[in-house]
């Protein structure tokens, strides 16, 4: 569907959101090699307008900010329902490959999210975090439909937050893939930079720059990429919380050597000062009697994503005094 794209499409959306208050969408096109023509659009059953307009052109590589919607304002942990018609034909579509949410295209049930990219909002009145992250973030190890993933948690442990959810499942600090898009260094401007009113960062990247080939076996390179992020937060005035990479012993490409890689950069990460504080999510999901592996009461199954509980111990592992 991304590829062939849509003509005469209509994209159909449920959304959760942390906070509340008035509404403008975000759509973007970061892979897209023509203009699409966005709309008519409504959010909540209101119509949702562009410069005045019930259509606009999204500019291929660009992205495209509506008006605040006229007449909504949505309460915080709300769902919020957006339709957007795709007049077409629309060629490929960039689009996020599975949300853990239902969505439909022309009726048709998706987990995928097509040219949609946020919700801004203009409610929140607690920290503002963004969650630049991969599969574990983007909530893998969880049920569809359930907000059950550990930013939905950790924005329900702070009433009055907005938490951005940037979790791309096989995302790298260090390098690009081809199915799995940008790493995290070449997408932190157009993902984090971007976001309206952010005043922290949690970088949760990791884990699959060590299990994903090539692997990643220097930890110096990782910890490098970890301080150019902070460089580049710290330039833009944004707190940064760091992550410790959690134990995955039992998924199919762990080894010995890429533990003790993990535990270096981990040793590193606790005590090295390259964040301006730490949610060490190592300590809060591995076993004591094996820590080379997640709990049994956190596992998903596949030793590597968490499940709803552990989902719910690293939302713990946030200290929300560092977010305020």
């Amino acid at each position: 569907m991304a590829v062939r794209g849509l003509t005469d499409g209509v994209f159909t959306a449920v959304l959760r959101l942390s906070a509340g208050g008035q509404v403008r969408l975000r759509y973007g096109s970061a892979f897209g090699a023509v203009p699409v023509l966005i709309g008519p659009v409504t959010a909540g059953g209101r119509p949702v307008t562009f410069g005045g307009k019930r259509q606009e052109w999204l500019t291929a590589g660009a992205c495209l900010t509506s008006d605040p919607v006229d007449g909504l304002r949505v309460p915080a942990a709300s769902r919020l329902t957006v339709e957007t018609r795709l007049p077409g034909p629309t060629g490929p579509l960039s689009f996020h490959r599975n949300t853990h949410a239902s969505h439909t295209v022309d009726g048709v049930r998706t987990t995928s999210v097509f040219l949609l990219t946020g919700v801004e909002v203009t409610g929140a009145h607690g920290p503002v975090v963004a969650v630049l992250g991969d599969s574990i973030a983007e909530g893998v190890g969880t049920p569809d439909d359930a907000d059950l993933r550990w930013p939905d948690q950790l924005a329900r442990r702070i009433p009055g937050s907005a938490v951005a959810n940037l979790g791309i499942s096989g995302n790298r600090l260090l390098l690009d893939d081809a199915r799995f898009g940008r790493g995290g260094q070449a997408r932190f401007d157009r993902d984090v930079l971007s976001l309206p009113g952010l005043r922290t960062v949690l970088v949760h990247l990791g884990i699959n720059d060590l299990q994903q080939p090539p692997a990643q076996t220097d930890p110096a390179r990782v910890l490098a990429g970890y301080r150019q992020l902070v460089l580049r937060a710290r330039n833009a005035g944004l707190r940064t919380v760091g992550s410790t990479i959690t134990p995955f012993e039992g998924w199919t490409r762990w080894t010995p050597e890429l533990d003790a890689v993990r535990q270096r950069i981990n040793r590193a990460v606790r005590t090295g000062r390259l964040f301006d504080t730490v949610a060490d999510f190592d300590s809060a999901l591995r076993d004591p009697a094996q820590p080379s592996r997640l709990l049994p009461a956190f596992d998903s199954g596949d030793g590597l994503h968490p499940n709803p509980s552990g989902h719910a111990a690293l939302a713990a592992a946030v200290d929300r005094r560092h977010l305020l």
